[in-house]
């Protein structure tokens, strides 16, 4: 792969902060309408999912609770203080194709008591069902964060998850609730989403749209939430199985049954799946892959933005007021698995490309936030486009992790439109906008940018100016590395991570160089 000195230069000097002070070609301009807001970025697009697959659970989150690793109550505590820091919204569990063959039952009271099943979807490994429902709340409370669990659709009944939905909010004088109780936790719990199936046109039964529509309606109906205090916004929100991909058919049959509906029932969320891969099986390497093998997936990730405004399309003939979001709850990278690795436990590395494609796609949702308000990045620990991998007691931050840090500020922030013409960046036969950029104003009515630069070998200068405010500085961090197949490795952690950045303000505007692969968020000052 080709390297720009200056870049690499830029890059190796950890302990000093990224001035204005390298170009390639002339100065792109871009103007920010910091007057016009727009939507608000839910801050639940940066949701995470956690499926029991591979180690993603097992070793990386659940260690047992006579784990040499330090833990609390089974739960690894280094995993749980990094996923504090980057304030995880939302956790969906457990699947999946693994929670259509999810039986709850299974995996509470005593761990001797519990279940041990074949995890069929994932490689044929025995599922012991030590981490149950609720040492999922206990994680969620442990990080933060929120619960979005996905009920058994495909081969279990409505009884079934209605009886599971008691047991997680029924108040403790009723059977189920004393039952949650004699576990350990007699408060109920909060169910922030609750998903209706997962990908029903697949592994989650192979049904027709309206067959799924007809066995979904019971379970929306009767699946009750009966928490006290989740009323009003604090409400669960039940969200349909949508699309698979580009694929029309579930969305127009969702949401008509939506419009057409009756009192007795309702959904609050659409879901969308779709991967990274160029081409089914996912055949790119995660590692020492070329640049063909960059510009191609990247590409591959832009038609997300062409699948959200198709799908929003449709959702707006049956729902004009955007009453029901479209929840992207799996994306991400999917590639080839490791080698020597389990391939039913979808374990890959994670590079500088998937820093970037993180970066784009979140991008993308911000810029539909009108619609998109909701994402689960697939998956959360050790499993395809991950946080954190961990070996033991070992653990190591991926370049897609410092990108989700680094876009803090966005969460729940207010978009402000850019108008920014980058150029192009080209190899063979693709060829790709050069650079790509949001902007928002933070809860706290702070302006951000968020800039990336696609092309692997040249720099760019960006020169920001502003409708509504003047501009006096800009300061933040940038992600970069010395190639873009870069990992991070657990000899190595931190060949990719964040380093600090500023610029200061001309009579132009403010300057903002770009190395080469390069991700920069920065706030303005004004």
């Amino acid at each position: 792969m080709l390297k720009h000195a200056l870049a690499l230069t830029l890059f190796c000097a950890a302990a000093v902060p990224v001035h204005s002070q390298t170009r390639s070609g002339g100065d792109i301009p871009m103007t920010v309408a910091a007057d016009k807001p727009g939507s608000k970025i839910d801050r639940n697009i940066f949701g995470q999912f956690a499926e029991h697959l591979g180690t993603g659970i097992y070793g990386g989150v659940w260690v047992g609770k006579d784990s040499s690793i330090p833990n609390v109550r089974g739960i690894r505590k280094d995993v749980v203080a990094a996923l504090r820091a980057i304030r995880v919204p939302n956790v969906r569990w457990p699947g999946g194709c693994f929670a259509d063959e999810y039986h709850w039952r299974h995996g509470i009271g005593p761990a001797s008591a519990r279940h041990n099943t074949i995890n069929s979807n994932w490689g044929g490994s025995v599922e012991p069902n030590t981490f149950g429902t609720d040492e999922f709340f206990d994680f969620v409370d442990q990080i933060g964060s929120e619960a979005y669990v996905s009920v058994n659709v495909g081969s279990g009944t409505v009884e079934e998850a209605a009886d599971w939905l008691a047991y997680m909010t029924a108040d403790a004088k009723t059977t189920a609730g004393r039952e949650r109780a004699a576990n350990g936790h007699p408060a109920p719990y909060k169910v922030k989403f609750l998903g209706l199936g997962n990908e029903a046109w697949g592994c989650g039964g192979s049904m027709s749209p309206d067959h799924y529509v007809d066995l979904m309606k019971p379970f929306a109906r009767f699946a009750r939430n009966y928490n006290p205090t989740q009323t009003g916004a604090a409400a669960m929100q039940r969200i349909a199985v949508g699309p698979d991909s580009d694929k029309p058919e579930y969305t127009e049959a969702v949401m008509k049954a939506y419009k057409d509906r009756t009192w007795a029932w309702g959904i609050e969320g659409l879901s969308l799946h779709s991967y990274t891969t160029n081409g089914w099986p996912p055949s790119y390497a995660s590692e020492g892959f070329d640049e063909t093998a960059y510009a191609t997936l990247v590409k591959a990730t832009f038609q997300m933005d062409d699948l959200i405004a198709k799908h929003s399309a449709i959702m707006d003939k049956y729902d004009a007021e955007k009453k029901v979001p479209l929840v992207v709850d799996e994306w991400g990278v999917w590639l080839k698995p490791n080698a020597g690795s389990d391939p039913g436990f979808l374990q890959q590395q994670n590079s500088m490309r998937d820093a970037i494609i993180a970066a784009i796609n979140l991008n993308i949702f911000a810029r539909h936030a009108d619609r998109v308000r909701g994402g689960n990045i697939a998956q959360m620990i050790n499993v395809l486009q991950a946080m954190i991998l961990t070996d033991k007691d070992k653990m190591v931050l991926t370049p897609t992790y410092h990108v989700f840090k680094m876009y803090l500020p966005f969460q729940d922030a207010t978009f402000v439109p850019v108008k920014l013409d980058g150029g192009t960046y080209s190899h063979g036969a693709v060829t790709l906008p050069r650079v790509d950029a949001i902007a928002a104003r933070d809860t706290s009515g702070k302006l951000w940018l968020a800039v990336t630069n696609l092309d692997p070998n040249r720099p760019a200068r960006i020169v920001a100016s502003f409708a509504g405010l003047k501009a006096r500085s800009a300061r933040g961090e940038v992600l970069t590395a010395p190639n873009v197949n870069s990992v991070n490795t657990f000899a190595s952690p931190n060949t990719v991570s964040p380093k600090p950045y500023d610029a200061t303000a001309t009579q132009n505007g403010v300057p903002l160089d770009l190395p080469a692969k390069s991700i920069v968020v920065v706030q303005i000052a004004e």
